[in-house]
């Protein structure tokens, strides 16, 4: 499996996730993994489906704007 960690857009990486679900977006919080405040995001999926998910992402990104 391939991961990236990301910076939450907010102080609680697990309040950041279950927003990121309101996208379809299934990431799971840094805490378990060491890494408070940030987001594990899994990219072991068909190169189609990381594609889609980029307007999701950026939906979320400007909901905090």
């Amino acid at each position: 499996a391939f991961y990236l960690f990301a910076k939450a857009l907010e102080e609680s990486s697990r309040d950041f996730c279950e927003k990121a679900k309101k996208y379809e977006l299934l990431i799971v919080p840094g805490d378990s993994f060491g890494y408070p405040g940030y987001v594990r995001i899994s990219y072991c999926v068909d190169e189609e489906m990381i594609k889609r998910s980029f307007g999701a992402f950026e939906r979320l990104y400007k909901s905090y704007e």
